[in-house]
């Protein structure tokens, strides 16, 4: 707008001087002192604006106010810097369609993807300070060296916004560890994938769920972070489904299994913080899908304890035990249960370990009928369904439902998997 009293020195097409001091509305009027911006208002005041600019007769004639309009710059995003990216840029043909394009290279899980141009890897970097050439991590089955650049182009082609960055390197850290064995979880036959639960401020900070649906769709967080990890572990590490991956049958969280714990209203400490981690973390635990748990009776924890503990007995088999971790997501109306009674998260585990003590003789081959089973040496032995630290316990869900949820391991051990808890930084 013209403003009477007031020469206007540039005109800017580029809208270099708008980013650069983040212009949203026109008018904006900054002043200058030393090369720094001291002052700055936003739309037309004539009061203000002659008091910051020292013109007592500025915009003689026009109304005493006018808020101004949305600056070019909201219509166009800013642009970033990519020319510190080192990956292989790969140039699509004019007809091709980019998304298509990156189907057909066999970078996509088998849905559409976000094609990681350039500019948009460049803004995903903005979501850490680490360095985009340093290595995050070794991936397997390849072993191939994986810098932040590659986890933040994985993190572009799963839809992740920046400031998921920090939770998704710090479970690409976290699954590439030995103890908790992503080549072996690969190779194996069995459905498990990375399951991931994240604990601390960040959760609600980039607005993950922990609450109605948290295991569910809808969330972009929870969504994008778990596939993003699939994706560096596919697209970096070479594990695809029919080559390494040799999953009998798999589960739909191999997509992407990742949900924040409710921390704020539950009565035990967080997942992360048991592993001695406090704050910002994620953990890493190899499950399957989750399985229903329903009592709507039970009104004290001694007998919710035995219904949590009849359904534990089911994984993996009834009959195997020792082999498989299983994690338990308590929702909120059953974990009230043991809130209201005084109990422990180490005293419902250990209610639930007390009911979960078996004769050998029920569980060898052929007892029951059933071939499968234990070998005839462990006939005359009691034995316990978990290891010592095999069930983990989290606090998730709606607030409305007495439903809770059980997701079986793999393999647990040396030979298997451990779960894991790494920091977010």
């Amino acid at each position: 707008m013209e403003i009477p009293g007031l020469e206007v020195k540039r005109e800017e097409e580029s809208l270099d001087l708008s980013y650069a001091f983040d212009v949203e509305t026109v008018p904006t009027l900054l002043r200058f002192e030393n090369g720094e911006v001291v002052e700055r208002t936003v739309g037309w005041n004539r009061d203000i604006w002659r008091k910051i600019t020292g013109v007592a007769d500025l915009g003689e004639g026009l109304p005493e106010h006018r808020p101004g309009c949305g600056s070019r710059a909201l219509d166009f995003p800013k642009p970033v810097d990519t020319s510190h990216l080192a990956s292989r840029r790969v140039t699509i043909g004019s007809q091709e369609d980019d998304i298509e394009a990156c189907i057909a290279r066999g970078w996509s899980d088998g849905l559409p993807v976000v094609p990681p141009t350039p500019a948009r890897v460049a803004r995903m970097l903005t979501g850490t300070h680490r360095d985009a050439q340093e290595i995050v991590a070794v991936i397997p089955p390849d072993l191939a060296e994986c810098t932040v650049e590659k986890v933040a182009v994985n993190a572009v082609l799963a839809g992740c916004e920046p400031s998921y960055m920090p939770v998704v390197l710090a479970a690409v850290e976290a699954a590439c560890t030995d103890e908790f064995n992503m080549h072996g979880l690969l190779a194996t036959t069995y459905f498990s994938g990375p399951v991931i639960v994240v604990n601390g401020p960040i959760a609600k900070r980039i607005g993950m769920n922990s609450g109605v649906n948290a295991l569910g769709q809808g969330n972009r967080a929870n969504s994008s972070i778990g596939r993003a990890l699939q994706l560096v572990i596919r697209n970096v590490g070479g594990g695809r489904p029919g080559g390494v991956d040799r999953a009998t049958l798999g589960n739909p969280g191999k997509l992407s299994f990742c949900f924040a714990e409710d921390e704020a209203n539950s009565p035990w400490e967080g997942l992360a913080e048991e592993h001695g981690v406090e704050g910002d973390a994620v953990t890493l635990f190899c499950g399957e899908g989750p399985r229903g748990v329903v009592d709507q009776i039970s009104r004290t924890p001694e007998s919710l304890a035995k219904s949590f503990a009849v359904c534990l007995r089911t994984v993996a088999h009834p009959k195997l035990v020792l082999g498989f971790d299983a994690m338990l997501i308590v929702s909120p109306e059953h974990a009230s249960r043991f809130k209201e009674a005084g109990w422990t998260k180490q005293r419902l585990r250990d209610e639930i370990y007390a009911n979960l003590n078996f004769p050998g003789a029920e569980l060898i081959r052929g007892a029951q009928g059933i071939e499968e089973g234990l070998p005839e040496g462990f006939k005359d032995a009691t034995l316990p369904k978990f290891t010592p630290n095999g069930l983990l316990i989290v606090h998730a869900g709606g607030g409305a439902g007495l439903f809770s949820a059980i997701v079986g391991g793999w393999v647990a051990g040396e030979t298997g998997s451990k779960p894991v808890t790494r920091a977010i930084t």
